[in-house]
């Protein structure tokens, strides 16, 4: 987990070599197209990973204001820091492992998702220490053969649950599952899985626990699959404005637009010679007289090394490429030989497609990657400058 140890600003720190600017009303804009593609279905946005790397608390607002009605972050950590910032809508934790704190959960007004049966008894023990009943979502392992009660485990945890649920110990809030390939929504094991889950929660309702709400869909298939949205739907990456789906559309084409947009500022600017081997290993040679900058940031601050000689950045409206290997905290851009600016000229390292910006898909493209991995490995380290919004 991600969490930004950089200040939090309305406006970049002065004298800051490189800053990620995350736009709410982006956020909230989001959560509102999003519940508009899935009429009926309430929203619970996912706030996992520090918000995708956009900043969990002020994220978690942003996606409140714009209609969510659930959260939910898959570490415990996670779940208990929303409330410690004084979050209170309802928010679904699901990874954990044996010896977790569910007391500090059950205070704290949070719904356990749970997979086996040793859970729902450790939860129920800490309910019943505090006179409380806990809040469970069943999770039932449809096909992703990840997280969830596979087969006969599913079975197994309904009747452990039965009697919990009886004696007060615990209340069966939900029943969820997760896609294998939500992407491909007429794939065989879509279609597959969904039945499976209806299936599940048949078998749930015959056992007499009736859940209040069923959850499937994730973004791609809150995208492109209605027939999964259920009673809610649970989007990550399409809340943060990025495409689950890129072969099928980039986010306009859903209504959506990037909130974090990552910019830095040239250190230095200098001429080199032709045949100029640049940064370690001389990976990148100059091939004419050129102009070099130099951007302050690196592999400690996200920016993947394997991205070297091929990472696209933007400088001035001109899109270039990183010239040889990405270091810990700089790399270095071949910027021609006609460049005319200096240090301080600004850099985009991502931004909004619609904008002509780099975005964090062409860099998941550049590198054969995810966009979810771009955004969620910028540094903590990088100041967080928020517009929009009102937090």
């Amino acid at each position: 987990m991600t969490t930004p140890s950089a200040p939090v600003s309305a406006v970049p720190p002065e004298g800051a070599s490189a800053w990620v600017t995350i736009d709410l009303d982006a956020i909230s804009d989001n959560v509102r197209e999003l519940g508009r593609r899935a009429p009926g279905a309430e929203v619970m946005a996912v706030v996992k990973a520090d918000a995708y790397g956009h900043g969990l608390a002020h994220s978690a607002r942003a996606a409140v204001a714009g209609g969510a009605t659930w959260l939910a972050a898959a570490q415990l950590t996670e779940a208990l820091q929303l409330r410690a910032a004084g979050v209170t809508t309802p928010a679904l934790t699901w990874l954990y492992p044996p010896g977790a704190d569910f007391g500090a959960a059950i205070d704290a007004d949070l719904d356990l998702s749970v997979a086996a049966p040793w859970a729902v008894e450790a939860i129920a023990a800490a309910a019943r220490e505090r006179g409380r009943t806990a809040r469970i979502h069943l999770k039932v392992d449809t096909g992703l053969a990840r997280n969830g009660a596979l087969g006969q485990g599913w079975t197994d945890l309904i009747a452990a649950v039965g009697p919990l649920q009886a004696e007060g110990a615990v209340e069966v809030i939900g029943v969820w599952s997760h896609f294998a390939l939500a992407d491909a929504p007429q794939h065989p094991t879509v279609l597959a899985q969904r039945e499976r889950f209806v299936e599940a929660a048949a078998e749930l309702e015959r056992a007499g626990i009736h859940p209040q709400i069923r959850h499937l869909a994730n973004s791609a298939a809150t995208l492109t699959n209605p027939d999964a949205h259920f009673d809610v739907v649970r989007p990550g990456l399409a809340v943060y404005g990025l495409s689950p789906v890129p072969d099928l559309g980039a986010p306009e084409d859903f209504g959506l637009r990037e909130a974090m947009r990552v910019t830095a500022r040239l250190a230095l600017v200098k001429a080199a010679p032709a045949g100029q081997g640049v940064s370690y290993g001389h990976t990148y040679t100059t091939t004419q007289d050129t102009i070099v900058g130099l951007v302050p940031l690196g592999y400690a601050d996200g920016i993947p090394r394997h991205a070297g000689s091929l990472g696209p950045v933007q400088v001035g409206g001109q899109r270039l490429t990183v010239a040889g290997r990405v270091c810990m905290d700089q790399f270095v851009l071949d910027l021609g030989p006609t460049y005319a600016g200096g240090a301080g000229d600004e850099v985009v390292i991502l931004g909004r497609g619609a904008d002509g910006e780099p975005t964090a898909q062409d860099w998941a493209s550049a590198i054969d990657t995810i966009n979810y991995e771009i955004v969620t490995r910028i540094s903590g380290r990088l100041p967080r400058v928020l517009v929009g919004g009102g937090d």
